[in-house]
């Protein structure tokens, strides 16, 4: 049985488009994804970001559940620092009484955007520096629960509607914490080897070692998440590849902006300052560049190494037939290749 694929979408905005064509981008998107046999298309929750459509991932799951009927949605995730955890509990609660069994819960742990920005968010300078994250997300499960210890100030406090239960949950991280924090309380992980993948095969595999069952998660059930760049060839994927480059130097200097055409990356990528390259050549080696068939070669033996139950893949790339494309060939290479 071939191991399921999903999908992340960041809804980059594209240059000369707007977040509503790119918002619209994401359902058709997804509904492809759908037509495909995608298992789920996550959402992320990032801010302080002109080019991307969407900080509010639980927005998007609404809107897109609206227009597709099979393929699970969820966020990629929810930054629980940033947020109150019984607002959470009530908002997926809601979401769940909305779509049934199609929703998923992914939480994070970063503040998704820069210091000032989280300063914003959070409004005290103290929650800056607070490690409450493993607190808040024990606390998020026991408004679920009706968990909390008797005499606790939360006792009482009931998640609306209260007929509801969160849907599964799961842990999302690019380092150690969250798998070893996912195993002992017994949910799903989803590794971030987008951004870290040296780390992935030691982090995913001690979390499946030390998973503890739950009433969430009888089993471990862990996310592998890529980054790819897929093009009909690898000198196509290599071009595209310059889209993936130069969002990452805006990144790195605080000038991100809608993603760039393909002609606008080329022109971008030749004034690239010298001191920037090597640190872009490591943020790049975190990606599958190549053909559909090669890179599903290569994240499939990635997943092998990790022991995932599942990959779920995210594409940098900028013009919506490049990204239908990517999609297509992806999971007709991935079919073949997982049978293999």
């Amino acid at each position: 049985m071939a191991r399921p694929l999903s999908l992340l979408d960041l809804t980059y905005i594209t240059a000369g488009s707007t977040s509503g064509a790119t918002v619209q981008r994401s359902v058709r998107i997804a509904q492809l994804a759908e037509q495909l046999g995608y298992t789920r298309v996550w959402y992320a929750e990032h801010h302080n970001t002109r080019g991307l459509a969407s900080g509010a991932p639980e927005i998007m799951i609404a809107h897109v559940a609206t227009q597709t009927s099979t393929i699970r949605l969820g966020s990629g995730g929810v930054m629980l620092p940033n947020q109150a955890p019984l607002k959470v509990a009530e908002t997926f609660h809601l979401l769940r009484a909305m779509y049934g069994d199609r929703i998923d819960l992914g939480l994070g742990r970063a503040p998704g955007t820069d210091t000032k920005t989280a300063l914003a968010l959070r409004r005290n300078p103290d929650a800056l520096h607070a490690d409450d994250y493993p607190q808040n997300v024990l606390e998020l499960l026991a408004y679920d629960e009706q968990g909390f210890p008797e005499g606790h100030y939360f006792e009482h406090i009931v998640a609306t509607p209260s007929d509801q239960s969160l849907p599964p949950v799961w842990l999302l991280g690019s380092s150690g914490f969250s798998g070893q924090f996912a195993a002992q309380i017994g949910v799903g992980f989803s590794f971030a080897a987008h951004i870290n993948k040296p780390l992935a095969i030691d982090v995913m595999n001690s979390y499946r070692e030390h998973f503890t069952p739950s009433g969430r998660f009888e089993a471990p059930h862990a996310i592998l998440a890529v980054g790819t760049i897929i093009g009909e060839t690898e000198e196509r994927a290599r071009e595209l590849a310059l889209i993936h480059r130069v969002g990452m130097y805006r990144l790195l200097t605080g000038a991100m902006q809608p993603a760039p055409t393909l002609a606008e990356a080329r022109e971008i990528a030749e004034t690239i300052p010298p001191q920037f390259q090597l640190q872009l050549d490591s943020m790049q080696a975190n990606q599958f560049i190549g053909t559909a068939a090669d890179v599903a070669t290569r994240v499939k033996a990635l997943a092998d190494e990790c022991q995932a139950d599942e990959v779920m893949f995210t594409c940098t790339i900028g013009a919506e037939s490049d990204l239908e494309h990517a999609l297509r060939e992806m999971k007709s290479a991935w079919d073949t290749v997982d049978i293999l």
